[in-house]
């Protein structure tokens, strides 16, 4: 790291990182480990966020510490045992994660030199947010851009996020300048990156399916009548999709997974849907994942094994994921358009 005393300063002065501007992709996280005390710290540390859980904590954490996760880290670790990365011992998301870091680094320091310095956190889990913008403040960030990797705006995923990195600048004498990057499901770039990644697995096909389904991660839908956006970019991330592709109405259908606890959540759920389209008689079936960045345990178990069992007992006879966009080129290509957007006056 290059370092310099600053001019005019005495000469027993610290030398110091020469300023530069720091941009951090941000994910949800992972375990570290498939065993029982790390998918329980995994899971304690993710269902306590009172952003992905509001119940109050007198009410919710007896339940959550003496019940659920007594018996969940189980589940959860056969489920990332299912998809686990085994040559680096790792989840898939980090994988990719670190993958998009990388070529999001090459691509920024082609265009502005050492001047950027490009690196990856997890919400929960690590790398941590907070060891991450230390890191980054300490080799001289002084201006940071935060990016969440979550096209959809939502509370608990792009808004706790943000919290966590707030609360790293909370403790630090000297905080950087920190930017956030909004929702990004209508630029023009993720939709063609997205749009590019169905017509890849269709051509490749032997027949067509006869439906896509779009498949969001589901939230309460007390959060969407209390004003979360989420639900509402997520129709319009299909319909923009729909439109990109040039097909009709009714081509792509949305459908949320991952539900879970007594309230009423937004819907369909996915793996109902499927199964219904199934009883109506469609075949074959697509299902594409425009809410998660990189294949994750929600994508790679959920939806290629789970969801893909219920359309096929339904009836169904062919099921096709498409993958999430990952480190392909024209999404790493429109994760740096979007960057470079926001960084606009910093370089």
């Amino acid at each position: 790291m290059e370092r310099e005393r600053p001019a005019h300063a005495p000469a027993d002065h610290p030398s110091v990182a020469k300023p530069k501007v720091g941009v951090v992709l941000a994910n949800l996280g992972t375990p570290d480990a498939t065993d029982y005390w790390s998918m329980r710290r995994y899971l304690s540390e993710f269902l306590s966020d009172k952003r992905v859980v509001d119940y109050p904590s007198w009410k919710w954490q007896p339940l959550l510490q003496l019940v659920i996760l007594s018996r969940r880290p189980f589940k959860s670790g056969e489920a990332y045992r299912s998809i686990w990365n085994s040559e680096k011992n790792e989840s898939p998301l980090l994988t990719f994660t670190r993958e998009q870091a990388r070529k999001v680094a090459e691509g920024l320091r082609s265009r502005h030199g050492d001047r950027v310095r490009v690196d990856f956190c997890m919400r929960y889990g690590n790398p941590s947010t907070d060891s991450v913008l230390r890191r980054l403040q300490a080799e001289g960030c002084e201006r940071i851009l935060f990016f969440p990797l979550y096209p959809q705006y939502a509370s608990p995923t792009t808004a706790t996020a943000n919290d966590h990195a707030f609360r790293t600048l909370m403790k630090l004498k000297w905080q950087p300048a920190i930017r956030t990057v909004p929702a990004y499901f209508a630029h023009p770039a993720y939709l063609e990156a997205l749009a590019n990644s169905v017509r890849e697995v269709y051509a490749a096909a032997e027949t067509p399916p006869e439906v896509l389904v779009a498949s969001y991660h589901g939230v309460p839908k007390r959060f969407l009548m209390e004003g979360d956006p989420y639900h509402c970019q997520c129709q319009k991330t299909t319909r923009l999709l729909r439109e990109q592709l040039g097909w009709p109405e009714g081509a792509i259908q949305t459908a949320f997974q991952s539900q879970f606890g007594p309230e009423e959540w937004v819907g369909p759920p996915t793996v109902d849907h499927v199964a219904e389209l199934a009883r109506q008689g469609k075949k074959h079936i697509a299902v594409i994942s425009p809410a998660f960045s990189s294949d994750c345990v929600e994508t790679l178990e959920e939806i290629n094994e789970e969801i893909r069992d219920s359309f096929l007992a339904a009836g169904g006879e062919r099921f096709t994921y498409v993958p999430c966009l990952n480190d392909r080129d024209d999404h790493v290509a429109a994760l740096m358009e979007i960057a470079e957007n926001e960084l606009a006056g910093w370089l």
